[in-house]
This record gives structure tokens, sequence and C-alpha cells, in this order.
């Protein structure tokens, strides 16, 4: 059977990666973004250039209704989906929780925890036995943030990314005899521009001396950690979260 895979927030960084690297394995890729078309489209025609299939659908995983047309454009697409990377999230610039208003909040929440779980959801009915499915993975992407709490920059988002640590846990006890592993990658301070998302565009270098590996990450690091979690070689692990931040 074909494997198909959806990785969501796929247009830059790590979902891009992961995208590339699973097109390089022989998956049918599809990518959600939320408004940057041009960059997902580059990274479909990137992957197309190397003789892979792929296609870019414009979805808000905060919007359950943008979600499950989402998974319907797969389904028309391709058939049946085989493997989910929970990719997409978002980060507010740097700030303490004293000055952090409501609107901030529930916009991170809606994106990092309800977009997974609903994403999550769809894909469950689609690959679980229990549903007429063959099986299939889920990999989670959260954030070593989650066990540091990232005081006085972000510690909304690193709460979001402990709600995932905690889907993936319950989640994956769900479903494993249902023919489904899900897992979390746990990346640490990464070069993507997500940073600047939080004003800060040259965060990593600021605090890659914290490290013990005293570097940043790069993408392909973290996307080779989430494609070895789908693949085969990885057929009895589930509920795992594999850390790639440099020993922090």
């Amino acid at each position: 059977m074909k494997k198909i895979i959806l990785v969501t927030g796929g247009s830059r960084g790590i979902g891009a990666a992961v995208a590339q690297g699973a097109a390089e394995q022989g998956y049918a890729v599809c990518i959600s973004y939320l408004h940057n078309q041009a960059a997902a489209e580059a990274v479909v025609a990137t992957i197309r250039q190397n003789n892979g299939e792929a296609m870019a659908v414009q979805a808000d995983v905060a919007l359950e209704d943008d979600v499950v047309r989402l998974f319907r454009q797969v389904d028309a697409t391709w058939g049946p989906l085989s493997a989910l990377v929970n990719n997409a999230g978002v980060l507010a610039r740097q700030a303490r929780v004293d000055e952090m208003d409501s609107a901030r909040i529930q916009r991170i929440l809606a994106t990092n925890v309800i977009g997974s779980f609903i994403c999550a959801r769809e894909a469950v009915r689609r690959m679980s036995t229990r549903h007429g499915g063959s099986g299939g993975a889920i990999v989670n992407l959260s954030s070593r943030a989650s066990h540091l709490g990232a005081p006085g920059e972000y510690v909304d988002y690193a709460a979001s990314k402990a709600a995932i640590d905690t889907l993936t846990i319950g989640l994956s006890k769900e479903v494993a005899a249902e023919g489904i592993r899900v897992n979390t990658v746990s990346p640490g301070v990464i070069y993507t521009d997500i940073h600047a998302s939080g004003g800060e565009p040259q965060r990593v270098d600021r605090v890659k001396e914290a490290i013990p590996m005293k570097r940043g990450g790069y993408p392909q690091e973290v996307a080779k950690a989430v494609l070895w979690l789908l693949s085969a070689d990885a057929s009895y692990t589930t509920g795992a979260t594999l850390d790639v931040a440099g020993g922090r």
C-alpha cells in the first residue's frame, strides 16, 4: 500500500524538513500551512523535482472544520493516511504570565493543543483497526520547554507542550491494540524562524551556552528523529518521548 503522510505546519522549519525526509523515504506527502502559500508550494516543488508526490493544503488547525477538510482532501487525493506528524504550533512575543491576556493564551492553546487533538482524532478514525483501518503512526511535536517552563518568555507555550506530552501518553495507550503507535519528539532550541515570532530571531545563539553540547540544533536533526519513530525500526515503541535537545 502507498505510504501517505500528513505534516501539519509543513511549510517551514522542522515541518518542512520532515516533509522532505518523508518524501525521500517514499511517502506521498501532504503539508498544511496557515498563511504562507509560497513557502508551502516551494516545499512541494522541491519534493516533486526529486520525483516525489506532494501537495499543500491551506488549513488552520485551530479550526475543526479546517482540519476535517484537510483530512478529507488527503482521502480524496491518495486514500487512507498511514502517518501523521502534529507539527503545527505557534508562540507569541516573550512576556511574563502577569503580562499575558486571555486572547493570547487562547490562541496558543487552540493551535498547539486543540489542533493536535483534532488532528489526532481524524487520524485515529482512519488508521485504527477498530474503525476498519490498517494501522499507522502518529508523532507529536512537543518541546523541552514543557519541562523547563520557559519563565519570562513563553510559559503559555511551555504549558501547551506539556499538554502534548500527556496527549501522547494517553492516546498511545488507547490505540496501542488498534495498530497505531503514538510518540513524541521534544526538540530543544532549534534554528527555525519561530523565534522571530517571539521577538528574538537570534535567541538560539543567546542561549546556546546553556546547552551541554554548546550549540543549537537544526531542523534536519529533529526530522530524523521523527522519521525514525514513524518507521518500522520503531515498531515496538509507543508512548515514548525522544528528546532532541543537545543534552538540555
